[in-house]
């Protein structure tokens, strides 16, 4: 029985299956409110009101014809965008959207599991320097180049932001601390500053306008993308769809004391809260137009690092006097 319910969480729910479907969903629901936003239709054609599109788009991809650049290595240039979403969908796994019991020892909860989560969105990030600098491209270098530099500006916030509630929880266990701010949700108040920082760098993580910096097609054809087509391009649009969901089911988590009930209601408060969260991420790229990298990277530190600080002494004296 252990074992079955071991598959059934790799590779139904939240494993490959319920992963690529609620991704797909998410794509159309980020692509449909985005264009509503900018007074446009958004697609309308595949499926009711083209809840489809996604899905469509990727079988399209998957049949296009796969061309590898003569002068990169053929290996790491193919293998890339497979890693690339087995990554972030590792990561997917440790979202506690099942077992909450935390006296229970389960393969996909452990103490520090927030850390391997995030450590695997960074890896995912890692992967795009890796195949825009294998692509022998001169657009695709920069690109990958842009995406190290905004690494640097924008991780060390979000660590920080998505590590502080975990203090006031006195856990790095992610069931655990949204069963903290279950039983104390008034503690959340106290971590709007965490949110708004972690929000903007996931945000800068996605690549997402204002942050789309390292694939801008009027200055960079494509950027990091800009020699992947067919099944590799598919796999990274996949990629990148799966880590906006790990990444709002991540920050709905530690800021939105989690999706604690029964499965169809633990399903439920997950789709909702990071539905909510993609719905802010999608008003933010509506509403700002793309910046230089070196903005970004002095935004970063300017702002979003200082902020994060913040955030972390007073979750430190919040820890303090609760206990």
């Amino acid at each position: 029985m252990a074992i079955m319910k071991a598959l059934v969480y790799l590779f139904v729910y939240p494993g490959l299956l319920f992963l690529f479907v609620y991704s797909t969903f998410c794509e159309w629901f980020d692509r449909k409110l985005y264009a509503r936003l900018q007074n446009r239709v958004g697609p309308a054609y595949t499926g009711r009101a083209g809840i489809l599109q996604p899905i469509a788009d990727f079988l399209k991809l998957l049949f296009k014809e796969d061309i590898i650049p003569e002068n990169a290595d053929r290996i790491i240039f193919s293998i890339l965008p497979v890693i690339g979403v087995a990554t972030v969908a590792t990561a997917g796994l440790y979202l506690p959207l099942w077992n909450y019991d935390v006296s229970r020892t389960t393969f996909n909860s452990f103490q520090g599991d927030i850390i391997v989560v995030l450590y695997l969105l960074c890896l995912s990030t890692v992967i795009l320097f890796l195949s825009g600098w294998h692509s022998t491209n001169f657009f695709s270098t920069i690109g990958g180049v842009r995406v190290l530099t905004m690494l640097f500006g924008y991780e060390v916030p979000l660590f920080l932001s998505v590590l502080s509630p975990a203090i006031v929880a006195d856990s790095w266990r992610l069931a655990e601390v949204a069963n903290f701010y279950q039983d104390f949700p008034f503690l959340l108040f106290f971590q709007i500053i965490g949110l708004f920082v972690a929000l903007i760098s996931l945000q800068a993580k996605l690549e997402r306008t204002p942050f789309d910096i390292p694939h801008a097609e009027t200055e960079i054809v494509g950027g990091t993308f800009t020699e992947f087509s067919g099944k590799k391009l598919a796999f990274f649009r996949l990629m990148t769809d799966i880590e906006m969901v790990v990444g709002s089911g991540l920050i709905a988590t530690v800021f939105m004391a989690g999706f604690a009930g029964g499965l169809m209601g633990s399903l439920a408060r997950f789709v909702l809260k990071t539905l909510i969260v993609i719905a802010i991420l999608s008003i933010i790229r509506a509403t700002f137009s793309r910046i230089r990298v070196d903005q970004m990277v002095v935004f970063s530190w300017k702002y979003l690092t200082p902020l994060a600080i913040l955030q972390l002494l007073v979750s430190i004296i919040i820890k303090g006097v609760i206990k």
